[in-house]
Order: C-alpha cells, then structure tokens, then sequence
C-alpha cells in the first residue's frame, strides 16, 4: 500500500473529470431549456433546436475535456481507485442543479453526497500502487492470462445469453437485462481504454507502442464494447425511468470493473486482508450514497406529486367544482377501483369533446374531468395502479433501515484507517 506519484495524478484527473461532467449535465440542461422555450418543441419530443444552441454545445465541449481526463486517469491510477471517483460527478451535478436550476436538494440527498465524498477518501486513502508497466505487450500478457480468459469467456457468454435470449423476451420488462450487457460490456472496455491509455502514455514518454499490433487490437476492442454498452444503455434509459436506471447500472458497472480490474492487472496483490476490506467499505459506502441520491430525486418527484394532486385540496376543489355542490360524490365515484382501462379511454374521448364544445355538460363527463385531473395516467384508474402509486410512496420509508447499516459502515472505515495512525504514534 502506499499513494504513489502516480496515484495522485490519477487521482486529480478523476476529479477534475468528475467536476467537468457533472458541470456538462447542468449546462446542457440550461442549453436544452433555452431552447425549447426559443422553439416552443423540447427535444424529449422531437426537437432539434438544441444543436443551434451555444450554451448547450458548450456543455458538450465540457464533457468531452471530462471524458478525456477521465481517461488519461486510467494511464496513471488503477481502475479500482478511478472508476468509484466517478461518483463525484452526482454530487458536482446534484450541486449545480440546486443553486443554478434551482431543484431542491432533498436533505436525504444532502447525506448521499456526504456519503460518496467519505466513500471517496477511504477508497483514495487505501488505494493500491499503479504497477510499473514498460510495454503493451505486458498488458497483453496480462490479458492473456487463464484467469482473466475465463472472466472474459464469461461476459461474453452472458452478453450473447442476454442479448439472443432474454432482451427480446424481458428486456423491456425487466430493467437489469439492458443495465447488464452494458455494464459487461463497460467492465471490458475499461481495460481496454486502460491499456489503450497507458499505450499512449509510454508513447509520449518516447517508447513507441504504435508499431505493435496488440495496440491497434485494444483500440478496436475500446470502440466494439463501447458501441454496445452506449446501445444498451440508451434502450434502458428509454425504457425504464432514469432514477432506476442510474443507480443499477452504477453499482454494477463498478463493481464488474473493479472485479476486472483486481484479475486482470493484480491490483491487490501485497495488500493486508484489512485494507482490501477497507477499500471494500469504501466503495459500499460510495454505492449507497449514490442510490440515496437517487431515492432523493424520486422522492422529490413523489412529493411534487402528492402536493399537486391530494384529492380535495382547495385549489383542486376551485379548478373542478362547477358550482353544484357534488364535488364530494364525484370524486368518491372517480376514485372507484371498478372502472377498466377501456371504459376510462372511451370517456377521456367524450371529456375532451365535451371541453371544446358546449359549456352544458352532462353528469358523466362532469366524471369524466374530475378523473383527468386526479388520475393522468389511464393505468393508475385501475385499483393495481392505485396501489402500486401507494407502495412506490411507502417505500421510501425502507431506506431508513438501510441507513444505519450505511452508518456501521462508515464508522467502521474510518476506524480501520485511524487505527494504524495510532498504533504508530
């Protein structure tokens, strides 16, 4: 153990990339809001107005100069201590957001970026050496080795198992199908930006490794892994909502990287048994902030929609009663569990007919109004969607639980790293 020359400045270009990428995300966001109010069309829906927009590609020139550091970095840091880093660009967007797009920052996201700043330091502090490397055809070696051939063999069964047998048949049901491929595919890819890297590295050293064929071979590998997570995580975050996708697709990613990482390049060979598990906590930590990050925003999003459509409130009563002093019965019978999904479709019909024509309507599209308001989505009139609102609210409350294991781990990292202080003292 011990943080080299080299470690630190992997270390500074993990940061430097993590603070860049978050700043990307909240400057492209502004760019994207910019324009859709220019155009009137967001690019959610089909709008292109964005790339005529200069603070967007501004943002775009930032991440790019992040995406670079972040890969310098591997040349200089083992995966294990780059790939957690990553993390910090959450916390420099979660941030950023608050003040500059002012989105309220959750006091449950408050202790997530707290979290992941502690999980970074205990990570860093016990970080493995960067072995000294003098040729791609080491790596090559390296990558050759029995025990890594079987991890690969592996992940590439697995990708073709999940892409010919289960995408097509859960992947759109089922959200760690598509978060898999790409986080297999991402774990290879970073070993292969990592030999790619210190190829580079070497060359600017003045050691040539452009003549070998094992350098051009990892480069193909870097752009085939990386065609294929980006297409499976674009479906995903199509599919599934993003505050799901995010943190799935964080933990296993990192987590097949660094297991990569530890078979391919020995990063724990000649570490204690105490720091390993020290760097273990560290990286569990990080990955519990992040999804209490998450579980922050979703949160938000719940309570946004609690306040805006609690049955009976003033403002709700205001916008729906027509005067006749039934809003009570109408909302009782809107909200009973009975009404099929057809039935709800066939009565939206007659509801907006009934808004663009005559102000005289009639008792069910009276219904019919009350219901759109309280219940936007046609699933979510059934009673399962009524339910399934209610345990998505209630499951918030889960968390808590978890949060004193979070805790525990805490505590027990940052006595894992005192301990050896005071002993020497």
């Amino acid at each position: 153990m011990g943080f080299s020359e080299d470690n630190l400045t992997g270390v500074i270009l993990a940061l430097l990339s993590s603070g860049f990428i978050g700043a990307s995300f909240i400057i492209k966001k502004k760019g994207l809001r910019r324009a859709a109010a220019a155009s009137g069309v967001r690019a959610g829906v089909g709008g292109y107005t964005y790339l005529l927009e200069p603070l967007w590609w501004i943002g775009m020139i930032i991440m790019i100069v992040g995406e670079a550091a972040n890969f310098i970095a591997y040349a200089f840091a083992p995966a294990v201590l780059v790939t957690p880093l990553g993390a910090l660009s959450i916390i420099v967007s979660a941030v950023l957001a608050h003040f500059i797009l002012k989105e309220r920052l959750h006091k449950l996201g408050v202790l997530g970026c707290v979290m992941c700043i502690a999980g970074s330091v205990i990570i860093v502090v016990h970080a493995p050496r960067e072995l000294p490397i003098t040729s791609v055809q080491e790596i090559w070696s390296m990558a050759t080795q029995p025990a890594f051939l079987l991890y690969m063999g592996s992940v590439i069964v697995l990708v073709f198992i999940l892409v010919i047998h289960f995408a097509p048949r859960c992947g759109h049901s089922n959200v760690l199908v598509f978060t898999g491929i790409c986080s297999l595919m991402g774990s290879l890819s970073v070993m292969s930006v990592k030999a790619l890297g210190t190829s580079l590295k070497l060359t600017f050293e003045g050691k040539n490794q452009l003549i070998f064929p094992e350098t051009w071979l990892f480069m193909l590998v870097v752009v085939t892994c990386v065609i294929i997570q980006m297409n499976y995580l674009n479906k995903a975050l199509d599919t599934f909502n993003t505050a799901i996708v995010s943190p799935i697709y964080y933990v296993m990613f990192t987590t097949l990287t660094i297991l990569a990482s530890v078979i391919m390049f020995k990063d724990w060979n000649g570490q204690s048994g105490a720091t390993i598990i020290s760097e273990i906590c560290g990286f569990v930590v990080v990955l519990s902030g992040t999804i209490l990050l998450q579980v922050a925003k979703d949160f938000e999003r719940s309570s946004s929609f609690r306040a805006n459509h609690t049955p009976g409130s003033p403002s709700l009563s205001t916008r729906l009663c027509t005067g006749n002093g039934e809003l009570a019965n109408k909302i009782a019978v809107a909200e009973k569990p009975s009404w099929k999904s057809d039935q709800h479709q066939k009565l939206s019909s007659k509801s907006n007919v009934a808004v663009q024509g005559s102000r005289q309507r009639s008792q069910q599209d009276h219904l019919v109004v009350i219901n759109a308001a309280l219940w936007p989505e046609p699933h979510s009139c059934t009673a399962a969607g009524v339910s399934a609102q209610c345990r998505r609210y209630s499951s918030h409350c889960s968390a808590w639980p978890l949060l004193s294991v979070i805790v525990y781990l805490i505590v027990a990292s940052f006595q894992s790293v005192a301990t050896p202080l005071v002993v020497a003292i």
